[in-house]
Order: C-alpha cells, then sequence, then structure tokens
C-alpha cells in the first residue's frame, strides 16, 4: 500500500450504500496539510481520516489508561481540518481490523484520546469509540434567532423539552430539537448564511434532533463549514448528543440511546449511544463496511 491510497468506507451501517461514508488513509506519513486536505477535497465525502501509527500511545496526564494499538488520526473535511470526527473514525477502526483482526485501538486525534473497540459478530465488524470528556453551554438568544433564520424554522417547531444548546465532546455542535417529523424532513436552509454562524461560533455541525419514544432519536446534521450540505451520519454529534441528553436530564444516567439518521437523504444509518453514571464519556457505536 502506497502512503496515499485512499479506502472508502461507509461508517454506521453493513451497506455500503447507506450510513455515512468516509475516506481513510491507513498510512499517511509523508502526507502535508496540502496533500490531505487535497485527497480530502478529491473524494468529496464529508471527512477523510488520516493515520500514521504506530505512536505510543500514552494518555494525557489524568486520563484512564487504555490499551490497544496507537495511531494518530487527523480529518479533513473538503474544506478545511476538523478535530474530530466520528463515522471516519468507526471507518478507520474497521479498516484496520480488517487487515489486523478486531481488538482495541488507541486514537490521538486533535481532540484528546479516543480509545475505540472494534469487535466481529458473525462476520460483520462494530467499532466502538469513547469520546474526550464533554461538556454543555448556553447559546445566547441573537446566535440562536440567527440560527433559526438560517434554517428558516420558526422558534414555535421547536421542542420546548429540549433548550438549544452548544455541546461538545471532540467537536462543537449546536443541538435543536424539532417537535415534528416533519419539520425535521423539511430541511432546506440558507447555506452561506448558516455557514457564516457556525464559523464564528465555532460549530461542526448542526444536530436537529426529534424524540420518537424514549430512547429513539431521529437525527439530521447540515455541515456547512466541511462544504457538504449535509453529514448522513455523525458519530462526534451523537456523542455531543448523548452529553447534552444526560446533562438536561432527558435521558437516565445510565442510558442506551438509538439513533436513527440519514433516511431523508436515502443512505440509513444507526448509531449506538451508551452513557454510564459515573463516567463523563460517551461511548459511540456502529458497523462498518468497505465501498466496494
Amino acid at each position: 500500500m502506497t502512503a496515499a491510497e485512499v479506502l472508502r468506507y461507509a461508517a454506521f451501517s453493513a451497506d455500503p450504500d447507506g450510513g455515512n461514508p468516509a475516506g481513510v488513509v491507513l498510512d499517511a506519513a509523508g502526507l502535508d496539510d496540502g496533500a490531505m486536505l487535497g485527497i480530502a477535497a478529491a473524494l468529496g465525502y464529508s471527512e477523510t481520516a488520516f493515520l500514521t501509527a504506530p505512536t505510543a500511545a500514552a494518555p494525557p496526564a489524568g486520563a484512564v489508561a487504555e490499551a490497544g494499538r496507537g495511531f494518530t488520526v487527523r480529518y479533513f473535511s473538503p474544506k478545511a481540518e476538523v478535530p474530530f470526527c466520528g463515522h471516519a473514525t468507526v471507518a478507520a477502526a474497521v479498516a484496520l481490523a480488517e487487515r489486523t483482526g478486531a481488538g482495541e485501538l488507541v486514537f490521538e486525534t486533535r481532540a484528546g484520546t479516543v480509545p475505540v473497540s472494534v469487535t466481529a459478530v458473525e462476520g460483520r465488524l462494530r467499532a466502538t469509540l469513547t469520546s474526550v470528556v464533554p461538556h454543555v453551554e448556553e447559546i445566547g438568544a441573537a446566535d440562536l434567532a440567527e440560527a433559526l433564520a438560517a434554517l428558516d424554522w420558526p422558534a414555535a417547531d421547536l421542542d420546548p423539552a429540549f433548550p438549544p444548546r452548544i455541546a461538545y465532546a471532540g467537536a462543537r455542535h449546536l443541538v435543536l430539537g424539532a417537535g415534528r417529523r416533519a419539520r425535521l424532513a423539511d430541511l432546506a436552509y440558507d447555506f452561506a448564511r448558516l455557514e457564516t454562524l457556525m464559523r464564528r461560533l465555532d460549530l461542526t455541525t448542526v444536530q436537529l434532533v426529534h424524540r420518537a419514544g424514549p430512547a429513539l432519536f431521529h437525527v439530521r446534521d447540515p455541515f456547512p463549514v466541511g462544504g457538504v450540505v449535509e453529514d448522513p451520519a455523525t458519530g462526534a454529534a451523537a456523542a455531543a448528543f448523548g452529553a447534552y441528553a444526560r446533562e438536561l436530564g432527558l435521558v437516565p444516567a445510565d442510558a442506551v440511546l438509538t439513533l436513527h439518521q440519514g433516511e431523508d437523504l436515502g443512505r440509513p444509518g444507526v448509531l449506538t449511544v451508551e452513557l454510564r453514571a459515573g463516567d463523563p464519556r460517551v461511548r459511540v457505536s456502529g458497523e462498518g463496511v468497505r465501498i466496494p
């Protein structure tokens, strides 16, 4: 394999036509920032993961020690580098497991250390990433009004049970709750206007959420800052949403949430979000498969 060989995987689906496609470069040694951005732009997926390996994978001081094979990972959208990407993490972990077997991995990202566990069940590979320590913050009234204007969402369409917040679990996402599934399905927004706001607030996506059951959610993620209209299945936003839902008391401290994403794009995917009482980090799981 050459340093620039680009693999293509679908994350959060066992179907190559489902989930979120990601590029994976398993040996990015020798590629500079311009080369990586060029590869990501040419591929056109929302993100491509670039690995260099192995590293010592030593956790930072005070972190929980994690055993596993270590890699430094950088993520590029077609427009810019992002600090962390969940679906490209799942894709890269599955790609590695196909070559060296299931097991424990440690990804050193710009956002921090991300342990990843890969398991094989009936010939299908499933990866679980553990986020960095998350946090949730308020959004100003004027910024919220601008976000709604860019989305063309009346404030009355928001679900009052889901207060708007900015949530972080490796990247920043604005979380907005839709009161109706139809509101979520009807997504047509002002690309340039939303991009401008997101750049000012340092947002990676806007996580639009509709609750379909106690632990069941439908989500969509506009991603204009990455150069694409929408991300089909977004692991980083899923982790941020898990932190948000727990902090606001919308789910129990111990919970397993199921997020359906991509249905409105014709690329259905399923993300599993696990919360554990006493552990602030969020675990996000999903299957992955190579795209022929």
